[in-house]
This record gives structure tokens, sequence and C-alpha cells, in this order.
């Protein structure tokens, strides 16, 4: 009888649970972990029409494995995407996509919000490569037109952004790409594709730390690469293959199981976070929330076009700047003081000493990260505990 799965048929949330799984001999139900570095062939010729890729089938870990093509395909089945290539962290896949799509002479637009490293890896480790980039400000589209060099081959955004939870309109951005013969590349590491999915938008390339919402629990490091066949099979795979920035089996399995509960644990993160982000805007020291969620954000609009929710990050300013927001951490009790999300266990950080401490005062103000701006990552405690868990804070 044959058993095989239509995943064309299924929703999301099944495709969460059941895409990608490859069984043993075994039957196993739950999906396999397979901790070996290299796979064994029957004859030579078998051995050298897999190196050839003549035949497909596992060679090395270090681009091959069961366990990660698991991880890969359920990822492309969530976003939508022809083909999933999974990297060690999420630098590694933005690292992975630049080197394996662009060379040196071609030019990049990015978002002057992104993440710290982002901003680092582009102005600093590719310009020795001669990969130029250009930070755009704000999320008018007409910037990004003025921004246009005949070089230009790459735009790379976060939507919404780190921290600020700026929304840029993937179409618009995607069509002047496109017009200009480059590609847009979008990191989805604040919503996933649980809340948005921005292939279906006219993006390229999707972005992913795995290590954030996918796992979902801040067990292990791991990224994604995710498009057409065309660009990441013929572009990004080989750099893989010979770079290495190789997602281990181990860590693919552990995302691989935190897919299961994606859009579980992001909806509801995602409610609890429009919660604390209108209670905070009822707060005396607090002057603005950043929330794609509340009617109050630049980008609400777009948000609600392009994602099912606000999603489960915010950021805030607060009076007094970093004296006052350093303050406001360090009486928390509850809420843990470090830099990632997307985990179960609610987060807060200072961006301008932590996230984004390494890049200059200079970008940091023209990216909008001020002394007084905190971030939360919204986890799975009881609003009311968040909530008092800040008031201390922000009574103080």
């Amino acid at each position: 009888m044959d058993r095989k799965l239509d995943l064309s048929a299924l929703h999301a949330d099944t495709l969460a649970v059941r895409a990608g799984i490859e069984r043993s001999q075994f039957g196993e139900h739950s999906e396999a972990l397979y901790m070996t570095s290299s796979f064994v062939f029957n004859t030579a010729a078998e051995a050298a029409a897999r190196f050839s890729n003549q035949t497909p089938g596992n060679i090395y870990s270090r681009f091959t494995n069961p366990t990660v093509t698991m991880f890969e395909q359920r990822l492309a089945a969530l976003e939508g995407a022809e083909c999933c290539i999974a990297t060690a962290s999420g630098m590694s896949a933005i690292l992975s996509t630049v080197m394996g799509l662009l060379k040196s002479g071609d030019h990049v637009l990015c978002a002057a919000g992104v993440f710290g490293a982002t901003v680092q890896l582009f102005s600093n480790i590719l310009q020795r490569f001669g990969i130029n980039t250009t930070f755009v400000q704000g999320t008018d589209v007409t910037a990004w037109q003025a921004a246009i060099t005949p070089s230009t081959r790459l735009f790379f955004i976060e939507t919404p952004s780190n921290p600020l939870t700026e929304v840029y309109d993937i179409t618009a951005l995607a069509n002047l790409a496109h017009g200009s013969d480059a590609l847009l590349v979008v990191d989805n590491c604040f919503c996933s594709p649980a809340l948005q999915r921005p292939l279906e938008l006219g993006a390229d390339v999707v972005i992913h730390s795995a290590t954030k919402f996918l796992d979902g629990q801040g067990r292990v490091l791991g990224g994604a690469v995710l498009g057409r066949a065309a660009v990441i099979k013929d572009g990004v795979l080989g750099f893989l293959r010979t770079a290495g920035p190789t997602l281990s089996a181990f860590n693919a399995w552990v995302i691989l199981k935190g897919l299961e509960t994606l859009s579980l644990r992001v909806m509801a993160q995602s409610a609890t976070a429009l919660t604390l982000a209108r209670w905070l805007e009822t707060q005396p020291m607090v002057s603005r929330v950043y929330y794609p969620g509340l009617p109050s954000h630049e980008q609400h609009a777009l948000a609600m076009r392009q994602q099912k929710t606000g999603g489960a990050i915010l950021s805030f300013e607060l009076k007094g700047g970093k004296d006052v927001a350093w303050r406001v951490i360090d009486q928390t009790r509850l809420i843990s003081i470090t830099a990632n999300v997307g985990d179960t266990k609610s987060t807060i950080t200072h961006p301008a000493s932590t996230t984004h401490g390494r890049i200059s005062p200079e970008a940091r103000q023209a990216a909008g990260i001020s002394e007084g701006l905190l971030r939360i990552a919204v986890g799975l405690e009881h609003i009311d505990d968040i909530k008092a868990d800040l008031v201390k804070g922000l009574k103080s």
C-alpha cells in the first residue's frame, strides 16, 4: 500500500509536524538523528556517481545528512520555497548567501536598521573582498531607488527590523530590485513562516537564524537560506559545500522538533506581546513603544497586510536615557537579561550596548537606536507576571 503523503493539500500547522519525514528501515515514528560524518557506498562506481552529482544521495555530512535534509525540507514546506540550505547559524546563512551569489565589484543595498553583526559583516568584512554596501535609511522605497547603482545586485532587509521593528514593503522592494537586475533577500527571523512568507510577496531569498523562533527554546544555533532551486542550489550550496558553515545533525534534529510547535508558540507569544505593548504605552516613564501590532506604529497598516500578527518582539524608549534603561533591566527578576530572541522565556536587552554595541555611535544614531531604548522578546510566561517584573523598574 502506498502511504506517501500529499503535502500540497496540507495546512501550515500540519506541515510543521509532518513535512520532511524520511523513515529508515526501522519505521521510527519520531525523526531519526543520524550522527555520522560520512556515508558508505556499495561500489566504487556508486561513490563516483554521488561525488559527481550524477545520482542523488548522501556523501559527507558537511553538505549532505539525512537529519539536516529533513529539517531543510520541513522549513521549505513552511516557507513555500523550492529549496532550503541549512547553515551553522543565522550569520553564516547571510555570509553563505552573499558569498554564493555575489562577486567582487558588486554592490549591496542594506537597510540601516539591521542586526549589529549584519552591519559589521556588510560594512567591514565583505568590503575587504570588494563587495560594497550602501545602508539605506528609513522605509521609504524612493530612498532605495535613489541609492541604486549600475553594480547593485542585492537588496537586504529585516522585516520587522531589529530592534525598532520597522516594517518594509516586501512587494515594492522586490519590484524595484527586479527592475534593477538585483535580488531581494529578506531576513524573516522576527516573524518566522508562522506569521510571514516573504517569497509569496516577491522576495527571492529568505534568511533565518534558526537559533531564534524555529528552535524556540534557546537550545542550539542554526541558520537557513531558502528560495528558488536555481538561486539556492546553483549559488549558495556551492559555497556551503566548499567552505563548510555546516549545520550539525544534532542541531538540525533539535530545530526540526522545534518546528512542530512553531505556530502555537509564536501566536501565543504575539498575543502577549500586543497586550504588553498596549500596557507600556500607558506607563509615564515610557516615551514611545515600537510594535507593529499597535496603531501608533508608523507601518502598522503594512504590517497587518504582510504579517498575521505584530509578532513577539517589541522595543520601547525610556525617559532618562541609559541610566534609567539599565535600572529597569537590573530590577527584573523574571525576565532574562540576554540578547537572544524567540525563546519561550522572555528576554530583555539594551541594544545600544549589546546587539549594536560594536557599531559606531553615529551609525546607531542614524538607525534610531538611542541610549534609552530597551528590547523585549516576549516568551510564554503569563502577562501579569511579565508586567509585574517590569513595573518595579518603571516605578523606581
